[in-house]
């Protein structure tokens, strides 16, 4: 059924439903406030903040083996852990989930090159405790572009570094491009499968003076007529401008703007209306 409110609602309306959405959804349980620490693992060690002794599997398989006693009160899939258990990665097709405490809770991610981390999350975390709410710009409809959506046959490659990466980039496979000329200024963006849709990851002269310094996100579809909208009014902060135990993409080359886009969010703030971290 429709919703006739939504449906007539002015995009300032719905602008205002969707960051009133975003700001509940990074205080869920596993929401970006929630990450209290991403650690991989490389020999059998501990893990910070949670009990029981990780260790890497053999090559090929996906996940961790994680070995504890009854007494430290680990559940891997349910099941309380009294000796060995294998937590599956999120690369598998089964992953596993791992719980601690009636707040702590965490998962394995891999990385590219077959490494596992153990994420946990903390329900009451720090952060969470502290958050204020998310600045963002009010409604810019200049900031609302029809652009045009080139599909690459077989896609292409290009490198994307990550905050935490130390200059190497990552392969990231782009299935199209972004065309579109505002103000005079052709642009050309890039933009990499996430799920079903298109993440465009950019910067702009905001970035560092009235917004996250790293650069912010903007997810995207192609429209059936070869089109695509770009609503930056719906950029978004990065996981790491609300927690360090994020690694972040940052913006490739042709998605830094030279000029600044005041529209979407801004930076994370605590209750007192200062920057978060």
């Amino acid at each position: 059924m429709t919703d006739i409110t939504t449906a007539s609602a002015s995009p300032e309306d719905l602008l205002a439903i969707y960051r009133t959405r975003r700001e509940q959804s990074v205080v869920q349980p596993r929401g970006n406030l929630a990450l209290v620490n991403t650690q991989w693992v490389d020999s059998e060690q501990p893990v910070y903040g949670v009990a029981g002794l990780w260790a890497p599997l053999p090559a090929g398989e996906s996940g961790l083996k994680v070995t504890a006693t009854a007494s430290d009160n680990i559940r891997v899939d349910g099941v309380l852990v009294d000796g060995e258990a294998i937590v599956a990665g999120k690369d598998s097709a089964a992953p596993g989930d791992v719980v601690f405490s009636d707040t702590v809770s965490g998962f394995v991610i891999a990385s590219e090159s077959g490494s596992y981390a153990l994420r946990v999350w903390d329900s009451e975390s720090e952060g969470i405790r502290d958050f204020g709410g998310i600045d963002a710009f009010p409604y810019n409809a200049d900031w609302v572009i029809t652009a045009t959506w080139t599909e690459i046959e077989g896609g292409t490659s290009v490198g994307i570094e990550h905050l935490k990466d130390e200059g190497k980039p990552r392969e990231k496979v782009l299935p199209g491009e972004i065309t579109f000329t505002k103000d005079g200024v052709d642009y050309n963006l890039a933009a990499f499968k996430e799920g079903r849709a298109l993440l465009l990851v950019f910067a702009d002269a905001t970035n560092g003076v009235s917004t996250y310094s790293v650069g912010r996100f903007l997810m995207v579809a192609p429209n059936h007529d070869g089109s695509i909208t770009l609503d930056f009014n719906r950029a978004y902060l990065p996981p790491c401008g609300f927690n360090y135990n994020f690694n972040c993409p940052l913006p490739p080359r042709q998605n830094r703007f030279t000029v600044s886009i005041e529209a979407g969010e801004k930076n994370v703030l605590n209750k007192a209306g200062e920057l978060l971290h």
